[in-house]
Order: C-alpha cells, then sequence, then structure tokens
C-alpha cells in the first residue's frame, strides 16, 4: 500500500515541480506588449531582470510560481516609458535653483528672484524657466531692476527654452561682458544702442564660464532628485541631450554602486576634446548606461528668435537668426563622426538650419546605412526638405507645439508654419518617430506628451478642433513613438521599448488605459507602478 501511494503522489509532486520559479509575476493586467502586432495579454513572469513569459493569466499560473506576485486588478500595464530628448541631470540642478516656469509678468520674476535670494542669500543667484511669450508685454525684459536690487551680487535667469539668459550688470562685469562684447553663434540683445541684459546662445558662455560650478554632492543630488520625479512619471530611459565627460563618468559611478537606477542614453556634448576622446574609446554599454551620441547644436530657440531661417522673421526684420557654429565646422563634425560608430544627433529647429543639417547628413552619410542619425526637435521645415527625413530620425517633442503655437505663427507666417510641428509628415517619411519632452523646458509628464501628439490642445482644451490637427498621431503610433521607436532611436530596441520574452522587465501600471480613456483625461494619468528590471522602483 505505502509503494501504491507513493505511486499516486508522484505524478502530482513531479507536476508542481514543473513550475518554473521566477521573481515576479504579474497576472490580471491589460498588457500592451508593442510588439510587432501589437498584442496584449493579461500575464508575465520576470526572472533575473527579463521578461522569462507574457500571455493568459492561466497560462502563467499554470508554469510559473514566485513569492512575488501582483494581481493588477484589470489595471492597464505598458512598457516603460522613453523620453527621447531631455535634460535629465538639467532637471536635477534646477531643482537647487529658482524656478520661474508659469510667470505671468517680469515683476513676477523679479519677486520670485527677490524670495528665493532671501531665503538662499547665495554669491550667484541662477535659476531658469521665464518666458516673455506667457506675459502680456511680450518682449524680453531689461536688466534695470535686477541692477537696482542687485548691485552687487551677480544674477543669471536663463528662459524656459535654455536659449536665452538674463544677467544684470554685476555679472555683466564679472564675464567682461561690454557693449563691444562678440562671440561666434551668439548674440547681445541692444536698446537704442545699449545692452538690455538678455544674451543668447554662445554669448551665454561667457557667464557659465564665471558662475559657480556644482559641487559633486551636489550633482549627486541633482540626479538623485531626477531618477525621483522620473521613475514617478513612468519614466525608465532617459536620453539626456548633451553631457560632460565628468558627469557621464559620474552617472556610471553612480549606477556601479546602486546610487542611480535609472536607464540613461548619454549624448556627449559636442567638442574636440569629447569627439576625440570618445571615438577613440568607442562606445560605452552596460545595462543602464548607453554612451553612442554626439549632441550638436544647429542653431537657437524659435522664442528667442535665435533659430535661424531662411527669409527673415516676421516679427523682427531683417532677422535671420544664426548658426551656433561656422558652416565648415558642421561638415567637420559630420565627417569625424561619419567615420566612426557614433550617432549625430543635432538640435535644429529653423527651416535653413534643417535644410543645412540634413544636406550635410546625406553627404557625411553617404553608401552608409543604419546610422540612426537624428535631427532633435526638427520644428520648422521646408516642404522639399520632409523627403530628407527617409533614413534620418525626427526625435520630436509633442509638447513644443502646444506651447509654442501661440505665439510660433507671428514668428515664422502662415505659410511657414505649415511645415511647423509636423510630426505626422515627419513620421511618415521616415516610419519612425521618437518622442520626448526637453525637460525642463516642458513638463516632465510624459502623459502631456501623449495628450499634446494625439490631441494636440493645451491643457484648456485649445484650441476646440486641435492645432493643425492633420500632424495628429495615432495613440497607437504615440504609444510607439514613448518606447518601441524611442528605443529603437538608441540602437536599443532588442533589449527593451516591448513587452516580450528575453528582453529588459521595465514597465509601468497606470490607474487608466491611455489607450482607450477620453483625450482630455490623458494628462490626469497616475502610475500606480514603475518597474525597471523587475524591480518596483516607485
Amino acid at each position: 500500500m505505502k509503494s501504491l501511494y507513493i505511486l499516486l503522489i508522484l505524478p502530482f509532486f513531479w507536476a508542481c515541480n514543473t513550475k518554473q520559479k521566477v521573481d515576479l509575476i504579474v497576472t490580471n493586467a491589460k498588457v500592451y506588449t508593442v510588439n510587432n502586432d501589437f498584442e496584449i495579454v493579461e500575464a508575465l513572469a520576470i526572472k533575473d531582470g527579463k521578461f522569462v513569459a507574457v500571455g493568459t493569466s492561466k497560462t502563467i499560473v499554470k508554469n510559473y510560481n514566485s513569492t512575488n506576485t501582483v494581481d493588477a486588478h484589470g489595471k492597464a500595464l505598458y512598457p516603460g516609458l522613453i523620453d527621447a530628448h531631455c535634460h535629465f541631470y538639467g532637471l536635477g540642478l534646477a531643482e537647487q535653483k529658482i524656478r520661474l516656469e508659469g510667470t505671468q509678468s517680469f515683476t513676477e520674476v523679479v519677486q520670485r528672484i527677490v524670495d528665493f535670494q532671501n531665503e538662499k542669500n547665495l554669491p550667484f543667484i541662477t535659476g531658469r524657466g521665464w518666458d516673455q511669450n506667457d506675459w502680456s508685454i511680450k518682449e524680453f525684459p531689461t536688466k534695470d531692476t535686477l541692477d537696482i536690487l542687485f548691485p552687487n551680487t551677480p544674477v543669471a535667469v536663463r528662459r524656459v527654452d535654455g536659449h536665452a539668459m538674463l544677467i544684470n550688470q554685476a555679472a555683466m562685469d564679472l564675464a567682461n561682458i561690454n557693449e563691444n562684447s562678440f562671440v561666434e553663434g551668439g548674440e547681445f540683445i541692444k536698446k537704442n544702442g545699449k545692452l538690455t541684459g538678455v544674451i543668447l546662445d554662445n554669448a551665454m558662455d561667457l557667464v557659465w564660464n564665471v558662475q559657480p560650478k556644482p559641487t559633486k554632492s551636489e550633482m549627486i543630488m541633482g540626479l538623485k532628485d531626477a531618477e525621483k520625479i522620473c521613475f514617478n512619471l513612468g519614466l525608465t530611459t532617459v536620453d539626456d541631450a548633451g553631457l560632460s565627460k565628468q558627469t557621464i563618468e559620474l552617472i556610471d559611478s553612480l549606477h556601479t554602486t546602486g546610487d542611480l537606477k535609472m536607464r540613461v542614453y548619454a549624448m556627449v556634448s559636442v567638442s574636440q576634446e569629447n569627439l576625440d576622446y570618445y571615438i577613440a574609446k568607442g562606445i560605452i554599454k552596460t545595462d543602464r548606461l548607453n554612451v553612442r551620441s554626439f549632441k550638436v547644436y544647429g542653431d537657437g530657440a524659435l522664442g528667442s528668435r535665435g533659430a535661424t531661417m531662411r527669409k527673415s522673421y516676421n516679427d523682427r526684420e531683417n532677422h535671420f537668426g544664426a548658426l551656433i557654429y561656422k558652416p565648415k565646422r558642421y561638415e567637420e563634425i559630420a565627417t569625424q563622426i561619419a567615420a566612426s560608430d557614433y550617432q549625430m544627433n543635432t538640435h535644429a529647429i529653423g527651416d535653413s538650419t534643417n535644410h543645412y543639417l540634413t544636406t550635410i547628413y546625406k553627404r557625411s552619410l553617404k553608401g552608409q546605412t543604419n546610422r540612426r542619425w537624428r535631427i532633435e526637435h526638427a520644428q520648422i521645415i521646408s516642404p522639399e526638405d520632409f523627403d530628407a527625413f527617409d533614413n534620418i530620425i525626427p526625435s520630436v517633442q509633442p509638447t513644443h507645439a502646444t506651447s509654442d503655437m501661440y505665439w510660433a505663427e507671428e514668428r515664422v507666417g502662415s505659410d511657414r508654419i505649415k511645415g511647423g510641428y509636423a510630426y505626422k509628415d515627419l513620421l511618415n517619411k521616415h516610419g519612425k518617430i521618437a518622442l520626448g519632452t526637453d525637460f525642463p523646458v516642458e513638463k516632465v509628464s510624459p502623459f502631456l506628451t501623449f495628450y499634446a501628439a494625439t490631441a494636440r490642445q493645451d491643457l484648456e482644451a485649445y484650441p476646440k478642433d486641435g492645432y493643425q490637427m492633420e500632424n495628429a498621431l495615432t495613440r497607437e503610433e504615440t504609444l510607439k513613438g514613448m518606447t518601441i521607436w524611442a528605443a529603437y532611436s538608441n540602437f536599443e530596441e532588442h533589449e527593451k521599448g516591448s513587452i516580450e520574452v528575453g528582453k529588459l522587465a521595465d514597465f509601468i501600471i497606470l490607474d487608466q488605459d491611455i489607450m482607450e480613456v477620453e483625450l482630455p483625461k490623458i494628462p490626469n494619468s497616475k502610475v500606480i507602478a514603475t518597474y525597471l528590471a523587475g524591480e518596483k522602483v516607485n
């Protein structure tokens, strides 16, 4: 009888032990895999930081067991979101400075500076976020008030786009700026022949060179603050558009110690020193860090009239903006990068810049395939230049359209604006489009990105029928742009961007399904949980 009992229970014992032990099981979810067929499944299993199975809850539970299981209660689950163009480190540093976003007048800007300085009492006041286009008087401010309030303390506060800066006389004196100052690729705004205190693009370097540099502890704090913000909003990879060697090495060291977990696609700030160093070193790739691209600036921003246009700005006679470098320098940079394994990612706003850079790209990459060079922003495109994006990746930020729509047409006119923020046209030419925010220029939330791309409206549902709706993206296109297409733009589509067996287990669970909920509700989406490599990080 004992032998018979053993024979009877052995099949049950074997059945129980055929289940594979995994680290995490999630069931009863609505899983958007974003695979080639855009399949929706119910459950997944994770081991060693990767997906080992996706399918029905019944199948997963039957074949896998874990001491860590999550019942999603029908909530929507997506691949971890990727911000294809942002300033992750810059966001963290901004948390330590004056925040001027949302100010409705220069008076409010001044009051925030005064309040901040009363609390901090710093030897050099810095901050970011003002935008004269949000004020009733839509003109650049002047330094006069700051000169009176802070006669001995330098003040340097950047415009929201980061391409213009207001400085007071104390900062000018420290940086040796005067009415005869000149910087290639920069501008010193004057009024009646006198410096106003507003400087653009490369002119800001004179101030960067004299203002205090963040300490290592401040750098670490900034990175960790930015990580917390991003994890809370469902971002699991950030493409940081312009990092120094020092910052990249700090990120790598924090990854090694486990003090920083965010995956970072690092675009190296272009300089001859950085070009020579990283090209000689080759691609740097870990699970958390990917260094294989250079960030190049083509021009300034449209909001500060630094973007380079083929014809004069509509609202500033005989003004065309300016390239950051001399034309020959872009050819030298492109030639050097084209001879390496690195990617070239160039900020291009104006139609002249986009025309010139895409021409250089084509010439430099002649005969090469799968290089995935990117145009960052691709903001104003001439009709004949869309075709250039057949093998150049457009990396765009949908909230720029809904932020700029109030004044962009005034800058470029009714004809040129038709080629502005033309995301659907760019997608149709390339077949893929990478989506980001450019934070802290815009807000961090990827749900604002999703809303702006699909509804083409601001948070007040303006305009009623959407802004240039012929260039709205579908929800599926938008989700792909924030996941698998963004991963593709980083050469990472085989390891992330979709929920498939063998890929990194980065995913998020939301309180509502952004693929089905009414469009106006999307910005209010909340992240229930963010997982990185199967580990819950918020």
